[in-house]
């Protein structure tokens, strides 16, 4: 996995545009993340990824920093 293809799963559940910032795309703070946008992003990358994300890695993706954090720890390694 690489960091571009986390990317690319925010750019399509949010919408997002470049130039991005992504140290300032977060949850509730980000046009289009709710909670709606929340599950759809949890969605695919569990789907992208081939993960299950536990409840509580859920609860805290708050941020997409956060989010390449939580798949490391479910053995999908960010290079």
């Amino acid at each position: 996995m690489s960091a571009d293809s986390v990317q690319e799963v925010f750019i399509e559940i949010l919408g997002l545009e470049e130039p991005i910032d992504w140290a300032n795309v977060k949850y509730q703070e980000t046009e289009r993340w709710d909670s709606l946008g929340h599950m759809a992003i949890v969605a695919e990358l569990e789907d992208r990824f081939d993960v299950m994300l536990e409840t509580d890695d859920i609860l805290n993706m708050s941020s997409y920093e956060r989010a390449l954090e939580i798949l490391a720890k479910h053995g999908t390694s960010v290079s």
